[in-house]
């Protein structure tokens, strides 16, 4: 029985996706420790390190699919890794030109370059994601930039925003993901082969030949030297993902409290059913909202233990090496997970623009009390202006009336403005600054930061 929601039947495709469990099952996983076999054998019969003719046969005979599974997952088990048993059946599986196989390599070589194979195809996800994301919240800039809303700060009204605007900050963020991936890949998608120390020894005079045909033969970047202990790339992979994870776990936050009864501004798709209640026929939970959530708070815990997986002993590690088989692949398939229910929810979401404008007005017009000081203060002083317009809105809030009406009725104000400056004034749809003007501007800025 599954102890992880990752695997179980009911919880799987809640916090992950069937694309990104693909990439790093059981099943793919020995099919890249396959593949790095065999493209080793071939670069190494090229280079006449081992005869061609049983680079051929193993290139020909080597088949993931032959693997029995269970006997690996025994061996492994006494082992302690899987390549010494995945070579045993894969030696069998090719006949006597089998002997040729792993020649010069250690088990690291090889899952540290399957494991990158398997983080290429899941950038690729990611990066697919993000991209759709970024067409989503753009559309949502757009649609919304003229949509006066309230702005928050502490859970208070502060001023005027466009819901346009809290769409295109969002926006900002996916958008410097995007970047982020596109500058990690060449320091991430990099391959191992180093043998047993590193240094390539038991190749003599070929081992820096065999290396580069091998990572041109996988279709990945190299380094000038041995990587076995210098773990900074995977640990940089997995702070990527909890970025993304964070950022929509901010959005989720937006969206959770503009869906409270309170606010009633925004809300998940409806889809009947979804997020109800076993009790209390009414609800309508943000449930999307609420897993991006939980995956911000766990890809953030994988972070911190690729961190620690950093942390190596001389050329080889005794342990920390573990914690990428569990914190890369999960990282992965949790974001994964949150990338589908953000593009679920945003794509879909219910704005209530009315709803909006009746929360703008809720305070009487309080919330632009910064604008009445500002179109004071070249009239009677700044600060002068402040006590006059504070002292307005204490009597407007302790009367629950407009301040517009409060303001009216005060001679240091009135002998400067008249009845339609005041109400202009206090109309939160002329005091937006240049939030819609920063839609635009945020909808043309590109991948390389400039518009």
């Amino acid at each position: 029985m599954p102890v992880s929601v990752l695997e179980s039947a009911l919880f799987k495709d809640m916090f992950g996706t069937d694309a990104m469990r693909a990439v790093f099952d059981d099943a793919a996983t020995v099919r890249r420790y396959v593949e790095t076999e065999v493209a080793l054998a071939r670069v190494q019969g090229r280079l006449g390190v081992i005869p061609a003719q049983a680079a051929d046969a193993i290139a020909a005979r080597a088949d993931a699919a032959a693997i029995d599974m269970e006997a690996l997952r025994i061996e492994t088990e006494i082992v302690g890794y899987p390549i010494l048993p995945l070579v045993h059946q894969l030696s069998r599986i090719c006949g006597a030109e089998g002997e040729y196989l792993h020649w010069g390599a250690t088990t690291q070589d090889i899952m540290d370059t399957a494991t990158v194979l398997q983080v290429r195809d899941a950038l690729e996800i990611i990066d697919a994601d993000l991209t759709a994301l970024d067409g989503i919240l753009d559309k949502l800039a757009l649609q919304y930039r003229d949509t006066p809303m309230a702005g928050r700060t502490h859970l208070q009204h502060a001023l005027p925003i466009t819901f346009g605007y809290k769409a295109a900050v969002w926006l900002l963020m996916v958008r410097r993901h995007r970047e982020r991936l596109a500058q990690l890949r060449p320091r991430v998608l990099i391959g191992q082969f180093g043998g047993a120390a590193g240094t390539l020894a038991s190749l003599g005079d070929q081992g820096l030949a065999v290396h580069a045909a091998l990572m041109q033969e996988l279709g990945l970047g190299a380094t000038p030297i041995t990587w076995h202990v210098a773990r900074d790339g995977l640990a940089e992979t997995v702070q990527f993902l909890a970025l993304v994870a964070g950022s929509l776990g901010k959005i989720a936050v937006d969206i959770m409290l503009m869906m409270t009864n309170e606010f009633s501004e925004a809300f998940e798709p409806f889809v009947k059913g979804r997020g109800a209640s076993s009790t209390m026929p009414q609800k309508r939970n943000p449930i999307s909202c609420e897993l991006m959530w939980s995956a911000s708070k766990t890809v953030r815990q994988h972070a911190g233990l690729a961190l620690d997986a950093m942390l190596q002993d001389f050329e080889r590690a005794t342990g920390p090496w573990h914690i990428e088989w569990s914190a890369v692949p999960e990282a992965f398939v949790l974001t994964a997970g949150a990338l589908h229910q953000a593009k679920f929810m945003l794509g879909g979401l219910e704005v209530d623009t009315a709803r909006m404008a009746s929360n703008l007005d809720i305070s009487g017009g309080l919330i632009v009390a910064e604008a009445v000081m500002m179109g004071l203060a070249p009239h009677i002083g700044r600060q002068t202006a402040h006590d006059v317009v504070y002292d307005a809105c204490r009597a407007a809030a302790t009367s629950r009336r407009r301040l517009a009406d409060v303001l009216k009725e005060d001679a240091r104000v009135t002998e400067r403005l008249d009845g339609t400056a005041i109400e202009r004034l206090c109309d939160p749809a002329n005091y937006l600054g240049a939030a819609p003007a920063m839609v635009d501007r945020m909808r043309a800025y590109s991948l390389s930061g400039r518009a």
